[in-house]
């Protein structure tokens, strides 16, 4: 079966998973429970991923892209290690093979500046799983400071040392996901950033707090580490008119209004959704690939920030200016 071109409307479109770890094993569970979809199957070289996978989601498995492809598809969705990214995306887009790859988008910003080219060249659907956006409490944070002068964002995401991670830090693994919502709350491109980088128990840098500058003006920070024993997940946004906090694991959103003189506001809780973000992220996806739409997350922005992140992780922290004269501590006077 040619994997160009779309199914018979009754099969809906032909979706493959490659990748079946956690995240890989979810996006086949959820592809397998959508209308309008056949999945065809997911691709890991590991036996006990595979399955996994299958027994999620019960489809078939194969140990080799070549496989997949064989049975033809549509379109596939890559959670596979993210040093594989740029290889296999490749090799996708060069069957006409639409893609949705897992944030962040290849290893280095040059791959994936190649994998956005590759697609644009064949002209096949290319999207980036920044799958916080689909959260329905960002998208509650989204809606209610839409329109208003943004002054500034906090965002923290903590939680224990993940024992999944192997070549990453914090930045990667988690700031990503927040330099994704800070340009797009904004609108606006980063402009300047201040890193702050520690490695207290890992190798790669396990305690971030990251500041940055947007072309607009906005001030924004972000607190990420695998040092704390819970899961935290937040963003408080302060603008001209209102400040807004949201918690991403309650999907509680509340919103402070109405400032007065005398330092009295009011304050109310917002609506949001129910929706699995996973499952609206891949909805999102096809839909794009169904109508031939710019995605949700282009690819452009997932490079951009990758290139964030990046910046992040090579910008050299600047010591603290110091008098040379000043030896000993200062006395306190009194």
């Amino acid at each position: 079966m040619s994997s160009k071109g779309s199914a018979p409307a009754k099969a809906g479109l032909r979706v493959g998973v490659i990748g079946a770890g956690v995240m890989g094993s979810n996006h086949a569970r959820v592809l397998s429970g959508l209308p309008g979809v056949s999945l065809v199957g997911v691709v890991d070289p590991s036996p006990a991923h595979r399955a996994r996978a299958t027994e999620l989601a019960n489809c078939e498995s194969f140990e080799t892209l070549d496989q997949l492809f064989a049975e033809g598809v549509d379109a596939v969705t890559i959670a596979a290690p993210t040093h594989l990214h740029h290889e296999i995306a490749l090799a996708c887009i060069a069957k006409n093979i639409h893609v949705l790859v897992e944030k962040p988008i290849a290893s280095t910003v040059e791959e994936g500046r190649e994998i956005v080219a590759a697609a644009q060249k064949a002209g096949v659907t290319l999207m980036v799983g920044h799958v916080e956006r689909f959260n329905p409490a960002v998208a509650a944070v989204k809606q209610a400071i839409a329109g208003e002068d943004i002054l500034s964002i906090a965002i923290t995401r903590v939680g224990p040392f993940p024992p999944r991670m192997s070549n990453v830090g914090v930045v990667i693994d988690l700031a990503v996901h927040d330099i994704d919502l800070i340009r797009w709350f904004t609108e606006s491109d980063i402009v300047e950033v201040q890193p702050q980088l520690s490695s207290a128990v890992a190798e790669r840098e396990d305690i971030a707090l990251l500041q940055f500058r947007t072309e607009s003006g906005v001030l924004a920070h972000i607190n990420t580490n695998w040092l704390t024993p819970f899961k935290a997940r937040s963003v408080t946004v302060a603008t001209r008119g209102k400040y807004v906090m949201g918690d991403l694991l309650t999907r509680q959103v509340t919103e402070c209004f109405g400032f007065k003189p005398d330092g009295s506001y009011s304050m109310r809780h917002l609506p949001v959704g129910h929706d699995e973000p996973l499952r609206a992220e891949l909805i999102a996806f096809l839909k794009a690939v169904r109508n031939g739409e710019t995605p949700a997350v282009t690819g452009d922005e997932g490079v951009a920030s990758l290139e964030i992140a990046t910046q992040c992780l090579e910008t050299p922290s600047r010591p603290a200016a110091t008098s040379p004269a000043r030896k000993a501590p200062r006395r306190v006077a009194g």
